[in-house]
């Protein structure tokens, strides 16, 4: 099999998603396990869902070099190697972490595309509440994938 594509962050669902693909990687024999996690502008508000593809490289570009983005790195390092640990443990190899920044949907297909995924492994649920109005992003994902997503609750 291709690789699988893991969407992780600290999140129930993405700590579902990573225990029900640990469990079953092993057997199906990937290339290769993609650890993607996605760092994106915290905030109660909608607008982190409204920002368009523009005015996300204009707050990166922004962020670079601040405390803020440097707080992000340190998260987004931690999870990966928790989560790239976790499997090692297991006995996979072939583990890549990446971290991008932007809107979480589109930064998961983007990877799937440039990595050569195989499938995309995803939590059907994240801390957001903003689901109600603008749509799950495991849905989208879903939606738009060109290979199989394996949604885990």
């Amino acid at each position: 099999m291709k690789k699988i594509l893991l969407a992780v962050d600290d999140t129930k669902g993405a700590h579902s998603a990573f225990s029900f693909c640990s469990d079953i990687c092993p057997g199906l024999h990937p290339e290769g396990v993609v650890l993607l996690f996605v760092e994106r502008f915290e905030g109660k508000s909608l607008i982190a869902e409204m920002l368009g593809d523009a005015e996300a490289s204009t707050l990166r570009d922004a962020l670079q070099g601040s405390e803020y983005k440097a707080t992000l790195d340190r998260k987004a390092s931690a999870i990966l190697d928790h989560y790239r640990k976790a499997l090692e443990e297991k006995g996979l190899t072939g583990i890549k972490t990446i971290v991008k920044f932007g809107h979480p949907a589109d930064e998961i297909l983007n990877t799937a595309r440039e990595e050569n995924a195989g499938m995309i492994v995803i939590g059907s649920r994240g801390r957001r509440t903003s689901h109600l109005f603008m749509g799950s992003i495991s849905r989208e994902v879903a939606n738009r994938s060109e290979v199989p997503v394996l949604l885990v609750k």
